[in-house]
């Protein structure tokens, strides 16, 4: 399938200021869509940059569209340090003459990368955007997970509204359903009502709140891996660190946190795809929150590089097997450690034949506590969800 004509070329002259400083910046490597020269093809990289000046659906953050080139101004001045990673920038997405336009041609890129085994690294744009992307796997023909780092569930208050505070509703709602498991990172309990919360219970997804997330950070790595998508939304970043945007607040996660966040995304084998939204740079205070999230991609594309590409979908020598037996409760249950990252997973059974679909989804992403909690005569809540989804 041709994408060229989805697509637009960038400014070309900030580029070729770097590109003569002879040193090795990621404007030496990223191979970029200008004007000078035709798109680069895909298929020929392991990573590929989209631009998606969309905003439309935004409800507050009008601007936002004009984020991808500014984060691209401070991306493409970071050091590369790798020497085995090929990436292309393949522009900026021609918005369509009606927003459902944009989502169409959207979805259209994302599925001939992701079939192509290409990482889309998104940068709106609005949020709404990754309902476009889950509509790529429909195509795709995969059931996913989707972790959002974001201080509210985005449900919204209309089932036939779509914008970026309402697109999960319209994830959720949409037939056929592929979504199996949605994870919030971070959200900010006075931002999300009690009716939110009990909907979050009853679908058994994962939802962690900002302070219990942040007081343990590395419990966030098992949340990432276990994501086929990623969106970011700027407002879960502090206002002190990353301004640029209308629903910014005191609170959130410090800079740092977000990037240790999305190089644990780039080390996951399972993540096939990542977007940073509602970057509105009008508000942005010296390109601030544009020079965070290019380091934030910079540490997703430093975590690609280090994949042990060690999930565990068949039974190998790979791993270290544990098998734990849990009073008053039928099932075994099976721990696995890789032998490459010391990273664990659970095993899920299933007996149902029709539920083969989901084998991918049996290997739950775990952490060294949930096995000590099991040692302890605890299931761990990882596993009870998943037991419920493919029951």
């Amino acid at each position: 399938m041709e994408i060229n004509h989805y697509f637009q070329p960038i400014d070309v002259d900030w580029i070729e200021s770097l590109q003569n400083s002879g040193r090795k910046r990621l404007g030496d490597v990223i191979v970029a869509h200008t004007s000078s020269g035709a798109m680069p093809d895909p298929e020929q990289f392991s990573l590929a940059i989209i631009g998606v000046p969309e905003d439309r659906g935004t409800v507050t953050n009008m601007g936002c569209a004009q984020a991808p080139d500014e984060v691209r101004k401070h991306l493409y001045r970071l050091f590369s340090h790798w020497n085995q990673v090929s990436i292309c920038d393949l522009g900026n997405l021609k918005n369509g003459h009606r927003l459902e336009d944009t989502y169409f041609a959207f979805k259209e890129v994302v599925a001939e990368l992701v079939r192509n085994k290409v990482i889309p690294i998104v940068i709106g744009g609005s949020q709404d955007l990754t309902y476009a992307n889950y509509l790529a796997y429909e195509n795709v023909g995969r059931v996913i997970n989707i972790a959002a780092i974001d201080p509210m569930f985005d449900l919204g208050h209309d089932e036939h509204e779509l914008n970026s505070q309402s697109y999960l509703s319209r994830i959720i709602l949409h037939q056929p359903n592929f979504l199996f498991n949605y994870t919030n990172i971070g959200y900010q309990t006075y931002f999300v009502d009690q009716e939110s919360q009990v909907l979050m219970k009853n679908l058994y997804f994962d939802v962690f709140r900002l302070g219990n997330v942040r007081a343990n950070m590395e419990e966030v790595e098992p949340m990432v891996r276990n994501a086929d998508i990623l969106s970011i939304d700027l407002a879960s970043i502090r206002h002190s660190e990353a301004p640029a945007s209308e629903q910014s607040s005191p609170n959130g996660f410090y800079g740092e946190e977000m990037c240790q966040i999305c190089r644990y995304a780039g080390l996951s084998d399972k993540l096939t795809s990542i977007g940073f939204y509602e970057l509105n740079p009008s508000l942005d205070h010296q390109g601030q929150s544009a020079f965070l999230y290019a380091q934030m991609i910079w540490y997703f594309i430093d975590g690609f590089v280090n994949r042990q590409h060690d999930f565990p979908e068949q039974d190998n020598d790979d791993f270290v097997k544990f098998t734990l037996h849990v009073e008053d409760f039928d099932e075994e249950l099976l721990f696995l450690k890789s032998k490459k990252s010391s990273r664990w997973w659970m095993v899920v059974g299933v007996k149902d034949v029709v539920s083969k679909k989901y084998r991918r989804h049996q290997f739950v992403p775990c952490s060294y506590d949930d096995y000590q909690a099991a040692l302890n005569q605890e299931i761990p809540d990882r596993w009870w969800k998943v037991q419920q989804k493919l029951m």
